[in-house]
């Protein structure tokens, strides 16, 4: 069997790559077959891609590859878990945006634009399901200091906390 979930107590986890819809199905429908049901998902998977650097200067690989995590990830889950939720008339769908899809950051072209993605397929989806008794959101944190920021260029992070009044 290709995706293994490990059970653990009321858990069900497992490593898939949410970039591959084949395995994101897999997994929904194992979660699914094992509980019965998918109430809750939260799309939280994310990278940065390249930052710093001018939008001319963006390589299209990496542009495709910061898509592919942060947006095609969302909509697989959210594609894939939807017709569960609408069997039960019931389900919450929290998408991880960014502040930085909502305004932009210089510097950060792939993963400004793929989270402004995200925010777009949130307000799509919200009113697509509005009266199913599924509600669909999104959250845009601020930059938050994480091993994901960790590994950008120091200006880059400077560039995002000089914008936050409590940096």
């Amino acid at each position: 069997e290709k995706i293994k979930g490990v059970l653990t107590g009321n858990h069900l986890s497992g490593a898939i790559d949410i970039t591959h819809e084949e395995e994101v199905q897999a997994m929904v429908e194992k979660t699914a077959s094992h509980f019965g049901r998918i109430d809750i998902l939260v799309n939280c998977a994310g990278i940065t891609g390249k930052t710093n650097i001018k939008s001319h200067q963006v390589d299209s690989d990496n542009l495709k590859q910061v898509f592919d995590v942060n947006f095609m990830g969302s909509w697989y889950t959210s594609k894939h878990v939807l017709p569960l939720m609408l069997k039960n008339n019931y389900g919450r769908i929290l998408h991880i945006a960014s502040i930085a899809g909502k305004e932009g950051n210089a510097g950060m072209l792939a993963y400004s634009a793929s989270k402004s993605a995200v925010i777009g397929m949130t307000k799509v989806q919200g009113k697509e399901y509005a009266e199913t008794g599924i509600t669909i959101n999104a959250l845009a944190p601020a930059v938050i200091r994480t091993p994901l920021v960790e590994v950008m260029p120091e200006e880059q992070v400077k560039y995002m906390t000089d914008k936050i009044p409590m940096k």
